[in-house]
């Protein structure tokens, strides 16, 4: 019930941000920032509770006592966070989009020169389009990393795992701009594992990796790295003692 609780207030949340920033912004600001925070960010917060029984010695004692195999309580963690959870902010969310579209579209005047523009310009947002899977992606990373650190911090390990992907992510890229730096002097932009742009004249030249190692390195970021940290949980699990 808890989780049921928890997941109805994202799914809130997610509409009063899709109304925001559509009134600020305009459609597919909303769209994206709302799909976004929903799936991604809701899905890392979920998981930092799945394992909030280890936030006390009684309640973690109980739980690891309980007449359930490692694998089943692991499982019953990851079909909350990563499997119902996305199913049911999906369904919401496309009811959420399709309701503010269609009050769009039938706020329009057909007598309007503009009316077909202005009904094409606004469209349901794409589960299949780039930015969504990019976002599947992000969200399969988030939740692994967080079912991790619930495991590793009993006390507020949202905030603390929220910190070192931060962390992570400033040194990552702080690296490669030095390292960046020292080869080409001046520089414009340096994404880790993918280009570095540098001023030529008034023009830009873009120095970028060969395709193969950047799928490299996308797969292993996205779908390795992330694969091993869900399995790592069950292995955390396991090994948790007080």
């Amino acid at each position: 019930m808890q989780m049921f609780g928890f997941t109805g207030l994202l799914i809130l949340l997610v509409l009063i941000l899709y109304a925001v920033i559509k009134s600020l912004a305009g459609f597919t600001a909303a769209q994206n920032l709302s799909f976004i925070w929903g799936l991604s960010g809701g899905s890392f917060f979920l998981a930092s509770f799945v394992f909030g029984y280890f936030s006390s010695n009684a309640s973690g004692s109980s739980y690891l006592t309980l007449p359930a195999s490692h694998f089943e309580k692991w499982l019953c963690s990851v079909l909350i966070a990563g499997i119902l959870y996305p199913l049911i902010f999906l369904i919401s969310y496309r009811v959420i989009d399709g309701s503010f579209v269609s009050l769009y579209h039938n706020s329009l005047d057909p007598s309007s020169p503009f009316y077909r523009q202005q009904y094409e310009s606004v469209f349901l947002f794409d589960f299949n389009g780039i930015i969504a899977w990019k976002v599947y992606e992000m969200c399969f990373f988030l939740t692994g990393a967080m079912l991790v650190g619930s495991l590793y911090f009993n006390k507020v390990a949202f905030i603390k795992v929220a910190i070192g992907i931060c962390i992570l992510c400033i040194g990552v890229f702080g690296l490669n701009w030095l390292m960046a730096k020292m080869l080409f002097g001046n520089i414009n932009d340096a994404a880790p594992f993918n280009h570095v742009t540098i001023p030529v004249g008034n023009e830009e030249g873009s120095i970028e990796l060969p395709s193969g190692i950047v799928n490299i390195f996308n797969y292993g970021t996205w779908y390795i790295i992330p694969a091993i940290l869900w399995a790592l949980s069950f292995i955390r699990l396991r090994e948790k003692e007080f």
